[in-house]
């Protein structure tokens, strides 16, 4: 399987030297998309969901962990790009998959990628033979996993999903649910069922969208009476679907 990475550092020389080592020695690694700050990786995350994130630790206005406090929905792997070795014990704080030092070292940049393709190769396999025959959909319904079994929901009772750590809340006419999947992996799932994101945080049920407010992303109003931000990123998505 091939792997998605975006290089996080406010230094354009080791971004360069970083996606050139990557291109030479790491085939399997396609770079999405390089960002100097805080702001401008946040903003690449409402758009792509990498595989990886080589993520340098001090930026201008925040440092790494400034940026990962600030993410909710993370399904991505680190790897620390640092000059210094004193931040080794925050990263593994952070969960980080590995830590690199530079001047990086061709041998270590290549382990760390192995690293992250093993656990991306596991996670797919825990999908195929576990994860999957119990999320699927099937002549309109969905089933959620439960501690004794799975219920079975049907898609067009759900208004919208929510993002809630590595958890996903899925508002529904009556009640909620709260399911141990990421958002993405709903957006995944529901995607052909009339579901876009339109936010981070927020997956929604096209069907429920009863007005949108303009703004710079705009809002959406559900038939629930529920609003929900858009983000800009995502304007263009939703508004094709009304076109």
């Amino acid at each position: 399987m091939n792997l998605t990475a975006i290089i996080v550092d406010d230094e354009a020389n080791s971004r360069t030297i970083l996606r050139n080592y990557i291109g030479k020695y790491c085939p399997l690694v396609t770079i999405l998309g390089e960002a100097a700050s805080v702001k401008e990786t946040l903003v690449l995350l409402e758009t792509y969901s990498p595989d990886m994130l080589f993520l340098d630790v001090e930026m201008p206005y925040g440092n790494a962990f400034d940026l990962l406090e600030q993410i909710t929905d993370r399904t991505f792997e680190i790897v620390f790009v640092t000059a210094y070795d004193h931040y080794a014990v925050e990263a593994l704080n952070a969960q980080a998959t590995y830590y690199l030092l530079k001047p990086i070292a061709i041998d270590d940049l290549i382990k760390a990628v192995d690293h992250v393709h093993h656990i991306k190769k596991r996670e797919e396999a825990l999908l195929d033979t576990v994860l999957v025959p119990k999320i699927t959909t099937i002549e309109g319904k969905i089933t959620i996993p439960q501690q004794d079994g799975f219920e079975v929901l049907q898609i067009s009772d759900i208004l919208y999903c929510e993002a809630d750590d590595n958890y996903t809340k899925i508002y529904l006419d009556k009640g909620q649910k709260l399911v141990s999947k990421t958002l993405k992996y709903f957006e995944e799932s529901l995607h052909s069922h009339g579901f876009v994101r339109i936010h981070k945080s927020h997956l929604v049920n096209i069907s429920e969208i009863t007005r949108y407010r303009k703004g710079k992303g705009g809002s959406v109003v559900l038939s629930s009476g529920k609003e929900l931000s858009v983000s800009s990123s995502k304007k263009g998505i939703l508004l094709d679907y009304f076109r």
